[in-house]
């Protein structure tokens, strides 16, 4: 630093406040001080910053899964809100969600140097009472259903489940079809009990729900068991993976949609709107979910954040497009 001092002719505290990007620098002299650590190779050492803050400006991130776009986008977002707040991220998969692995995650985060946790966690395990996370660690959690030991982020998945049925009760159809996610998953589990409460509540029977695993071809799969129901004329698909599928299958077999049946997704990937026929789904703002996920953990940092168990929900909203219509009629 006074080497690079000396070059600019500037005062070895000028070189911290430009390195650091603090106010109270002319722009002529922050340029001098650019230049003259560019042509030394000078850069900042971050550990003594760390040493210096009490921070590390980095957040650790861990999840479960990279397989699923709902994680993946999360993740983007998340990345992409703390670096607007001039944090990194540290990401940490986790291949089996057990309390050890949890355990251990948080403890090579530690030796990792993060200032906070982001745990994205689609899956039961929050609310076992066999796990825990580690006490004196800032953490929100995205996607789950953590009871009222965590703050939680996430979509609000009922609402859009519901959305998406009633849609289809709406244009006339008797019933609504379900492909469920796995079995193991709250964001799946909150849209299989909004379907079956929305379809109870407008005096429908609920048909048999069909199991999927989030995939395209588990959505195959289950598309070629519902083409052979000939009651069937309207699906909701937990998500829109398993909704590409799922318009494979039917088009294999003669069923045209939405002519003979009605397909609704959920998530609204940005190639829904390029499916043959393009997707009517339900868009998730997973923007929002990163950035409150951030905001939130930020806050926690600062102590003016919310208490645990407060769970803030991102609404969602029907995105309709050709993949639907009301049943011909005789259907």
């Amino acid at each position: 630093m006074a080497d690079v001092a000396q070059l600019a002719g500037v005062s070895s505290q000028t070189v911290s406040r430009v390195s650091n990007g603090f106010p109270g620098v002319t722009e002529d002299t922050r340029a001098q001080v650019l230049a003259a650590m560019r042509e030394l190779g000078y850069r900042p050492n971050s550990a003594a910053r760390a040493l210096r803050r009490g921070e590390f400006r980095t957040l650790g991130v861990i999840t479960f899964s990279l397989s699923t776009m709902g994680n993946i986008r999360t993740l983007e977002a998340i990345a992409t809100s703390a670096a607007e707040h001039g944090y990194a991220v540290t990401l940490l998969p986790v291949a089996v969600p057990t309390q050890d692995e949890v355990n251990g995650a948080f403890s090579r985060l530690g030796e990792l140097a993060v200032d906070a946790v982001i745990v994205i966690m689609e899956i039961h395990l929050l609310d076992a009472a066999t796990v825990s996370l580690p006490p004196g660690v800032q953490v929100v959690v995205a996607d789950s259903d953590a009871g009222d030991r965590y703050t939680v982020v996430d979509t609000d998945q009922a609402g859009g489940a519901r959305d998406a049925v009633r849609h289809l009760l709406d244009l006339g159809h008797d019933t609504v079809w379900h492909l469920a996610g796995p079995e193991g998953s709250f964001a799946a589990q909150r849209r299989a009990n909004a379907w079956r409460t929305t379809l109870t509540g407008a005096g429908r029977t609920p048909p048999p729900l069909v199991r999927g695993d989030w995939s395209a071809v588990s959505g195959y799969r289950a598309g070629l068991l519902l083409a052979d129901e000939p009651e069937c004329t309207a699906v909701f698909a937990a998500n829109d993976q398993m909704a590409l599928g799922l318009l494979r299958a039917l088009h294999e077999r003669g069923r045209r949609v939405p002519d003979d049946i009605s397909v609704v997704g959920f998530d609204d990937i940005p190639e829904s709107a390029d499916f043959l026929p393009p997707l009517t789904t339900i868009h998730q703002d997973f923007a929002e979910v990163g950035r409150l996920c951030v905001e939130g953990v930020l806050s926690k940092m600062r102590q003016d954040g919310v208490e645990h168990g407060t769970t803030t929900l991102v609404p969602t909203r029907l995105v309709r497009r050709a993949s639907t219509a009301a049943p011909r009629p005789g259907r």
